[in-house]
């Protein structure tokens, strides 16, 4: 018995050995020895194998299926007034009227959002093209060849029984240790000293817990790096976009203060550094929530504030719309794009359907977490402006960067229906039609020679 003890005590020995040097250190230093370097390329060498044996083998058995596309209908992409005017006929200048034909517009419009919705696609996991050895990111996947179920299992193995224990260790020592360092650095007085340390911890640990989802990030343009007293404005995927960011700085965050580990976590950070948390109240207020903003933006020696103004998680296929609360606290938007390598595990929190906890387990058994981050030209408000048209100015900017579609319905719909507002709009874009407002005059009324019919 005691040679056993001996044994797990030398395993575990050796197992922290490799964690604290080889990992925790030069994380902690910002440093990399090149061996998820290496496991990347590996994992590419491999995926494309599987790519180029799973099309062989769909040449070989047509009756194999096709993966579905991530689009069923080719959309128009023309505003309203351009779709309608292709389905007027030309006729005799009469004057604006309303054509029979203007109907099959919305009933267009409305199959379309039936069949294929824009907005509910948003919100499930994005479908690769080809299998890349995690079942649950293709939903096609099915019995292709012995060698290629020997990979998947080796595959499993992999994941499970040596990159999991690995990531939960350092994922368990960055967040003990953020736990630890900022309620001890929150002790010291208010100084130029506690500023720096806090500044360290964050970062520190932060590294140490990317290394814990392994990570590899790919920043651009760092001459444009978010400044104190700004707002940094970025897409939102996952929660891990926090940590992405906090790799490469330390930001104040903006939330709501929740109960459990993540409430432990929020109440030793806000010791340290100036983090804004708000209670469920307040984030009810408007008023109160832009006010504490704008105070925190005011003081120029503060760290930037990080917002994701979509407030809620996008399937890192597409942009949806900025609330415009952010944009009208002042000072100066540093946009950020960020967008994750869909082959090597799926980053997309599905919060209908996994709880954190699951979730963080379903990226901590991926195979790697990888992703490219853009700084962008800072932005601030011009003459003429209102905040809605610069957050959408600053969407746009973002969505172009990081290639996703850059969508103008609010991800709030998730949960809530549509708002009246929004079918007014539309109501008023027809009237505007009708009366000949919006281009569509007089050489597109409707024609009743029957001939045409």
């Amino acid at each position: 018995m005691e040679d056993l003890w001996c044994v797990a005590a030398g395993v575990f020995q050796a197992w922290m050995f490799v964690v604290v040097f080889f990992i925790m250190l030069p994380a902690m230093f910002g440093l990399s020895l090149g061996v998820s370097g290496v496991y990347i390329q590996i994992l590419v060498k491999i995926l494309e194998w599987a790519t180029l044996r799973i099309q062989r083998e769909r040449r070989e058995q047509p009756s194999m299926p096709v993966p579905l596309p991530s689009g069923i209908i080719e959309r128009a992409g023309g505003s309203m007034e351009e779709e309608m005017g292709q389905l007027r006929r030309p006729g005799p200048p009469e004057g604006a009227e309303f054509c029979l034909s203007d109907s099959l517009y919305f009933y267009k419009k409305g199959l379309e959002s039936i069949v294929d919705d824009q907005v509910t696609q948003r919100f499930s996991s994005e479908e690769l093209a080809s299998w890349n050895l995690l079942t649950r990111t293709n939903q096609n996947f099915r019995y292709i060849s012995l060698r290629l179920t020997v990979i998947w299992g080796l595959g499993v193995f992999v994941r499970y029984c040596i990159l999991f224990p690995l990531r939960i260790t350092l994922a368990t020592i960055g967040l003990s240790w953020l736990v630890m360092g900022t309620t001890l650095v929150g002790f010291l007085p208010d100084s130029s000293v506690k500023n720096w340390l806090s500044e360290l911890v964050h970062l520190t640990c932060y590294r140490i817990c990317a290394r814990g989802l392994s990570a590899t990030i790919h920043y651009y343009n760092k001459e444009n790096r978010p400044q104190k007293g700004g707002i940094c404005v970025a897409n939102h995927t996952t929660p891990i976009d926090v940590v992405i960011l906090a790799n490469d700085g330390c930001y104040a965050m903006v939330g709501q203060i929740h109960r459990g580990l993540l409430g432990v976590l929020q109440r030793s950070m806000v010791r340290s550094c100036p983090h804004v948390w708000f209670e469920r109240s307040e984030m009810k207020d408007r008023h109160a929530v832009a006010s504490r903003l704008r105070a925190h933006v005011a003081a120029k020696t503060k760290l930037p504030i990080m917002i994701f103004p979509e407030g809620t998680c996008i399937n890192n296929t597409s942009v949806m719309m900025f609330k415009k609360g952010s944009f009208e606290i002042g000072g100066t938007i540093y946009p950020v794009a960020i967008k994750y390598d869909p082959r090597f595990g799926d980053a997309f929190w599905n919060s209908g359907k996994y709880n954190m906890v699951s979730y963080l387990l379903r990226m901590m058994t991926s195979w790697a977490i990888v992703v490219n981050v853009w700084y962008l030209p800072p932005m601030t408000l011009q003459d003429g402006e209102d905040a809605a048209g610069f957050a959408n100015r600053v969407k746009s900017v973002i969505a172009h960067q990081g290639g996703l579609l850059d969508l103008a319905w609010d991800g709030g719909l998730k949960r809530a229906k549509v708002k009246d507002s929004l079918k007014e709009e539309q109501q008023k874009m027809y009237s505007s039609i009708i009366l000949g407002e919006n281009g569509i005059d007089s050489p597109q009324t409707c024609s009743d020679d029957s001939d045409n019919e």
